[in-house]
């Protein structure tokens, strides 16, 4: 299986999905599943301009499109009804065949989520090619009741969009990264899953994201890791 790490830096406005779709057609030939990292299609720091710049599903048809020849992961901001909700999207075989909806929305320092979208209630899992899979976004793996779930639902793959400021900077390095590693490693050992992290990169008023996606295999290991900082696509076999 070959899956690419779309790691980005999306902007605050909607060129975002003709930026995704030009790096999904590049690598639709030589790859069966892309993921991008979490609100890819936004920008983090959405505020009100949810109202203008959320997505209804069927504006992301070239999507739907793409993922004739490739599967397809990504992260949005998405009107539900009266609401907002930060998701996850997983498109196949030219339909979107599963979406997650963030649980938990983090409300303290430089977060405010929870005064925005609306938070999600549930954790699945759905079959694709590759076998089972579930996705999550973000804060939701920093909760032991989400490792409970997910070990119920005994994936094959855990897809996991992050957008993580770097913050906790030492001599050695990001504490933030060391805390995100453990975590994923933590869950890819108790559900015996590969799991997939995909952390966006740049800036966002005065927030800097630090990147590090990588695949993690069933035994805790990190066996495939993007660079911090940068902006870059990759696809790996595993």
């Amino acid at each position: 299986m070959r899956i690419t790490l779309a790691q980005t830096s999306p902007r605050l406005n909607r060129s975002n999905l003709e930026e995704a779709a030009s790096i999904i057609d590049a690598h639709k030939d030589k790859s069966d599943l892309i993921l991008f990292s979490e609100l890819s299609l936004n920008g983090y720091l959405l505020q009100d301009k949810l109202y203008e710049d959320a997505w209804e599903i069927y504006e992301l048809g070239i999507l739907k499109e793409l993922s004739h020849d490739i599967d397809i992961v990504i992260g949005a901001a998405v009107k539900d009804l009266e609401s907002f909700r930060n998701a996850a999207l997983y498109f196949s075989k030219g339909k979107l065949i599963s979406k997650h909806y963030k649980v938990h929305l983090p409300n303290y320092g430089m977060f405010e989520e929870a005064r925005y979208f609306k938070a999600g209630s549930s954790f699945e899992s759905f079959l694709t090619r590759f076998g089972k899979i579930s996705m999550v976004v973000c804060e939701d793996l920093w909760h032991k009741d989400v490792h409970e779930k997910l070990m119920k639902e005994n994936p094959d793959y855990i897809l996991s969009l992050v957008a993580s400021p770097a913050r906790g900077f030492s001599d050695s390095g990001l504490d933030i990264e060391d805390k995100w590693y453990e975590i994923i490693k933590t869950v890819a050992s108790e559900c015996k899953a590969k799991l997939v992290f995909v952390n966006r990169v740049g800036f966002e008023d005065g927030l800097g994201f630090w990147g590090g996606s990588c695949i993690v295999n069933e035994d805790a290991k990190i066996v495939h890791k993007l660079q911090r900082h940068k902006k870059t696509v990759k696809t790996f076999e595993i």
